[in-house]
């Protein structure tokens, strides 16, 4: 029985790699961080499976990291830990690279040294990013493609990237890198714009809620399902060479494309004002109420206004291509968040309540305040 470790197995695409990999045969290992509150919500129905463990650990401690590791000395890493949120980086920059960048370089010099005494022994795939390709210089992007990082995010990934290669170079580490465009599911975090679009549309259906504020409708993204990429990520570590690999469904599809679908997956039909900036606004046209606004504050100081990617590498080496449909991803997420709230819609509200004073807790924190703790009170 081969075994795998996953860091950032509690994630979107943790999860589902996890699932992939027990149904091949695997046993696997979960890394998750020791802290006050679980975030296990993910991988809670693995949990009575035999061969799904969870272990502590964490990227910024090369200790926790090396315990793990050693103890385990797994066939196959798969780096899936990471900040993730591109617009969040900005504002913690450090905290970024240390998770992201040197975190990844820790785990690569204790495979290093495993290898030292049993050659050959642990594969390692690395999480990398179509943010790399940032300010893009051709389209599609390829593995080719040179990169132009635009924001603290895709700096702390480009360098997590280089080291993987250094190590597969200069040691002979099977080391790879998956360079994933976006990649999307109903386990998709809440605060990433396709969960918060999916969210905000079924709540405006559901009647929770009227509005969902946005920022940039326009930038473009080639948008997949995480299913169908983590079955690559698998792919990748099976192959008889390493090697990085572009992972991409090869159409790209705007915010506002993206936004509009969603609509139409709950009957609501929409129009935008057309007026420009943040001006812009979209209404409903049964009863002329305004459903989107744009907000500034989600803006990125450097925008990436177009990926798409091209996966030909991966279809030529081992027949890898996109098998979930741009509209049967957005109509799988809205569904789902439906879904969720006819399961228990006071729980819900509930939840909602909780998520908007942690939200005015923080922005208060942030402002130089004084957090009011009392603020549930106003709500």
């Amino acid at each position: 029985m081969k075994r795998a470790l996953i860091t950032g197995v509690t994630g979107q695409d943790g999860s589902y790699l996890a699932e992939l990999l027990l149904e091949k045969g695997y046993e696997v290992y979960g890394i998750v961080r020791r802290t006050s509150a679980f975030n296990r919500e993910r991988v809670e129905h693995l949990t009575n499976n035999p061969n799904f463990h969870l272990v502590y650990g964490d990227m910024a401690d090369t200790s926790s990291l090396s315990k793990a590791i050693n103890e385990i000395l797994p066939d196959e890493i798969y780096n899936l830990a990471a900040q993730s949120h591109v617009r969040i980086s900005f504002d913690m920059p450090e905290y970024t690279g240390e998770v992201n960048g040197l975190g990844v370089l820790r785990i690569l010099h204790l495979i290093k040294e495993i290898q030292e005494k049993t050659p050959g022994k642990i594969k390692f795939y690395q999480a990398s990013t179509s943010e790399l390709f940032g300010k893009a210089q051709e389209f599609p992007q390829t593995e080719k493609t040179p990169f132009h990082p635009r924001s603290p995010y895709a700096i702390s990934k480009l360098y997590a990237y280089w080291n993987t290669v250094n190590y597969r170079e200069s040691y002979g580490i099977f080391a790879c890198n998956g360079i994933l465009f976006n990649h999307e599911s109903p386990r998709r975090g809440e605060n990433f714009v396709t969960m918060k679009i999916a969210r905000g549309v079924a709540e405006i259906k559901k009647g929770i809620t009227k509005t969902i504020e946005l920022g940039n409708l326009d930038a473009k993204r080639d948008w997949g399902h995480a299913k169908d990429h983590v079955k690559a990520m698998w792919l990748i570590l099976q192959q008889k060479e390493p090697k990085d690999y572009v992972i991409a469904s090869g159409e790209n599809h705007s915010v506002r494309e993206f936004l509009e679908e969603a609509f139409k997956v709950v009957g609501i039909e929409v129009m935008s004002n057309n007026k420009p900036g943040i001006g812009e606004e979209y209404i409903r046209k049964d009863t002329g109420e305004v459903v989107v606004k744009i907000d500034p504050a989600f803006f990125r100081p450097a925008e990436v206004d177009n990926l798409c990617g091209d996966a030909s590498m991966a279809y030529k080496d081992f027949g890898w291509k996109a098998e979930i449909s741009f509209k049967e991803l957005v109509k799988e997420m809205v569904i789902s968040q439906i879904n969720r709230i006819e399961k228990d819609e006071k729980a819900y509200i509930r939840d909602i309540i909780r998520g908007m004073v942690m939200e005015e807790i923080e922005k208060s924190l942030k402002s130089g305040l004084k957090a009011d703790f009392n603020i549930i009170g106003k709500i």
